[in-house]
């Protein structure tokens, strides 16, 4: 089947450079994320959702340590000087 779709300048010439360096056709991209947008299965997990899932997000209780952000920059301060050769001050 054969669709036509007017899309703005600015699209169609990042789309035209994205064909040339990925030596794809037009259509062979506008395809694929065709098929990506409306797949049934879900797509790969956002960096946040997988931050979220591994507990690198919200893994700190802040009553637990609420000067942790002062205890990390300390910590950092700590490695970069022992890099370094230098005493943390």
């Amino acid at each position: 089947m054969t669709t036509t779709v007017r899309i703005p300048l600015r699209l169609e010439q990042a789309l035209a450079r994205y064909c040339v360096e990925t030596r794809r056709s037009k259509s062979e991209v506008i395809i694929e994320l065709l098929q990506q947008r409306f797949s049934d299965e879900p797509g790969e997990k956002t960096p946040y959702e997988l931050a979220c899932e591994t507990g690198f997000i919200g893994s700190v209780d802040g009553d637990a340590d609420a000067d942790a952000a002062q205890n990390s920059k300390s910590r950092v301060k700590a490695i970069i000087a022992n890099k370094h050769g230098r005493q943390a001050g």
